[in-house]
């Protein structure tokens, strides 16, 4: 997302690379940059995760708080999503420059997260039309390198399969009043269902050619890009929401062959990071004397 200025030499060079199938870093088209995730980082959140993808760097919280249904669906909670982009990510998001982004991101996590089959916010509901829990999930992009919206969504992934909630015992008393009561045993808690959460996978157009998980000099060589929500629940992929961008067009053929390669390329993140954040959560014990592990994947 970041304006980075490359000379016409360096975008015919970047050209007949992605022609070639092999990119400047030596990857094929459909090939992602390795990835650092950590997850439980933030300890007054109930959950948390920082990922970060090349030069591209990602911390999410997700608070929580008891609020009431929506009248419109009462026995389904809530999710909001804030995005703030620290000035330090890129030189444009000083003062003012990188609101108009996070609202993009914010729209279209939130677009991602509003089928049922991607996240149940049924399962949020603690006393149908009377309590729910709502969560906030706080996005904030410290260093921008390229493939921000891949980075941001799986980085949100990794925050919600963290995240515990007390268990709450609920009753409605005489007169309509709501009893509730929070366990205080910190070991006593619900956790999300993770699996079908979707990812947000980036194909940029190049030339005659598509590639996913783009670097900061291969968006500007970019002349469109498709932003595909994909939710995996059964081992079968599903597109939850598209996003296009950029000056150019896809044709109806290209066009397909980019929802079926986002469809594959989500299948394979999903697959690979809930496998990675499964063996971190079975190590826990480590951070809890004082030694933090860094997993990586896709290497």
């Amino acid at each position: 997302m970041a304006n980075i200025l490359i000379s016409d030499a360096e975008k015919t060079f970047i050209l007949h690379g992605v022609e070639d199938n092999l990119r400047c870093d030596g990857r094929t088209r459909c090939d992602y940059r390795p990835m650092e995730i950590e997850t439980g980082i933030v300890t007054h959140a109930n959950g948390s995760c920082r990922l970060r993808l090349a030069n591209t760097d990602v911390l999410v919280a997700v608070k929580s708080e008891i609020d009431i249904p929506p009248l419109e669906n009462p026995d389904e909670g809530k999710i909001t999503f804030f995005v703030d982009c620290s000035a330090n990510a890129a030189p444009e998001f000083e003062g003012r420059g990188g609101e108009e982004l996070a609202m993009e991101f914010s729209n279209t996590l939130e677009g991602a997260y509003r089928s049922r089959q991607a996240f149940n916010l049924k399962n949020l509901c603690i006393l149908p039309q009377q309590r729910c829990w709502k969560l906030y999930v706080d996005v904030l992009i410290l260093e921008c390198g390229g493939n921000l919206y891949d980075a941001v969504s799986l980085a949100v992934k990794g925050a919600l399969f963290n995240t515990r909630l007390p268990k709450v015992t609920a009753a409605l008393m005489d007169g309509g009043n709501v009893d509730l009561a929070l366990s205080e045993d910190p070991y006593d808690c619900v956790r999300l269902q993770t699996e079908s959460i979707p990812i947000l996978v980036t194909i940029c157009k190049i030339g005659e050619h598509c590639v996913v998980d783009p670097s900061a000099e291969e968006e500007v060589c970019s002349s469109a890009s498709l932003v595909v929500g994909v939710s995996v629940r059964e081992e079968n992929a599903y597109i939850t929401n598209i996003r296009t961008s950029g000056a150019g067009s896809f044709h109806m053929e290209t066009l397909n062959k980019c929802l079926e390669l986002g469809k594959s390329a989500g299948q394979c993140l999903d697959r690979v990071l809930l496998r990675v954040l499964r063996e971190e959560e079975q190590k826990i014990g480590n951070r809890l004397i004082g030694q933090t592990e860094i997993f990586g994947f896709l290497r």
